[in-house]
C-alpha cells in the first residue's frame, strides 16, 4: 500500500473530490486526491507521503482569484480546517491568525477589541494564508505593511517554522512562498483604534466594493496585475471593452478588471476570454497584461 493509498484508507484524502463549489467561480473538475487538515501531524503526513510519491500540489483557499480547469487538477488539494482559523491577540498587540481564517472576519474581529491597521483586510474575500502568499492588498495597503512573521510548513522539505516577512521576498502581488508551502499561521503588527472609527472605515470600503465592483456576480477577483503607473482595468475600459463577450462570459460592465461567468459557463471559456482581452490590449497598447488570477490544471501549466 503507498503512502496516499494509507491517507485514503485512514479517510484523511478523498479521490474525485469535486472543486468547483470550493471556489467562487463555481467551476472546475475535481482533484484526484483531496485533503482537509485539521492538524500539524496529518499536514506532515501528507509531506511525508509527497516526499515519497511526488505529485502536483494545490493548496486552496476559499478560491478566490482561481480558476480551475474542467477537467480538474491531477494532483492533490491540501486545504487547511477549521483549526486553523483561530484569531488571538496578545498583550503588546501583535495579532496571530490561522491560516484558513478569512482576512475579513479578522479585520472585523481584531477592531471590535480596539485593534487597527487591517481595516482594508474587509475588501479581500480570502483566507489568511492565501493573502500572505500573494501579498494581497487593495486601498493602498498589502499584507507586507503590516505582516511580522508567517508560520510556513514545507510539504517538499518537512520542515515548520516561522518566517520572517523580511525573509518572504513580498512584493506586488508576489512572495517567495512555493506551491508546497502551506502558511499555517501568521503574526501582524496592529495599532489602537477607536473601534467606531475602525468600523466606519469598514463600512466606507464595503461601500465602494458595492459600488464599483460586480457583487452577485460569480468571477474571481481582479484578473490582471495593475501595471507600473496604471490600473489594468481603466486600460481595459478605454479600449471599450467593458461588457465584451464570448458566450456566457463577459467583462463586467462596472469593472473592466472582473470576468464573469454566467450559466453555462465553463473554466475553458472563461480562460478564453482572458486570453482574448490580454490579446487586444497588446495589440492596440503593445502592454502584455500579467495575470493576477491562478490558472490551475490547464494543459500548458499552472
Amino acid at each position: 500500500m503507498t503512502s496516499w493509498e494509507r491517507l485514503v484508507s485512514s479517510g484523511r484524502a478523498r479521490r474525485d473530490v469535486e472543486l468547483a463549489s470550493m471556489t467562487t467561480y463555481k467551476l472546475g473538475g475535481p482533484a484526484d486526491l483531496f485533503v482537509v487538515v485539521d492538524t500539524i501531524d496529518t499536514l506532515q503526513e501528507v509531506g511525508e507521503a509527497l516526499r515519497s510519491e511526488p505529485m502536483p500540489v494545490l493548496v486552496l483557499g476559499r478560491g478566490s482569484n482561481l480558476l480551475i480547469a474542467d477537467k480538474g487538477f491531477r494532483g492533490v488539494v491540501v486545504r487547511l480546517g477549521n483549526d486553523f482559523a483561530g484569531v488571538e491577540i496578545d498583550r503588546d498587540g501583535i495579532v496571530e491568525a490561522g491560516g484558513s481564517a478569512s482576512l475579513p472576519r479578522v479585520a472585523r474581529g481584531i477592531s471590535a477589541e480596539g485593534r487597527g491597521g487591517l481595516e482594508w483586510g474587509v475588501g479581500i474575500p480570502g483566507s489568511v494564508g492565501g493573502a500572505v502568499r500573494q501579498n494581497a492588498g487593495c486601498f493602498g495597503r498589502e499584507v507586507v505593511d503590516v505582516l511580522v512573521e508567517a508560520r510556513v510548513v514545507s510539504l517538499a522539505e518537512g520542515t515548520d517554522q516561522w518566517v520572517e516577512a523580511s525573509a518572504l521576498d513580498l512584493g506586488y502581488r508576489h512572495s517567495s512562498i512555493a506551491a508546497t508551502d502551506v502558511v499555517v499561521a501568521a503574526r501582524f503588527h496592529t495599532v489602537t483604534v477607536d473601534p467606531e472609527v475602525a468600523a466606519g472605515e469598514m463600512r466606507r470600503i464595503t461601500r465602494w466594493r458595492k459600488e464599483h465592483q460586480p457583487g452577485g456576480t460569480l468571477n474571481a477577483g481582479s484578473v490582471f496585475k495593475n501595471p507600473p503607473g496604471d490600473a489594468a482595468g481603466a486600460i481595459i475600459d478605454r479600449l471599450g471593452l467593458k461588457g465584451f463577450a464570448l458566450g456566457p462570459v463577459r467583462v463586467s460592465p462596472r469593472h473592466a478588471n472582473f470576468i464573469e461567468a454566467e450559466a453555462g459557463a465553463s473554466a475553458e471559456s472563461v480562460r478564453r476570454l482572458i486570453e482574448a482581452v490580454q490579446k487586444r490590449v497588446q495589440e492596440q497598447t503593445g502592454l502584455r497584461l500579467e495575470p493576477e488570477i491562478q490558472f490551475v490544471g490547464f494543459e500548458d501549466g499552472d
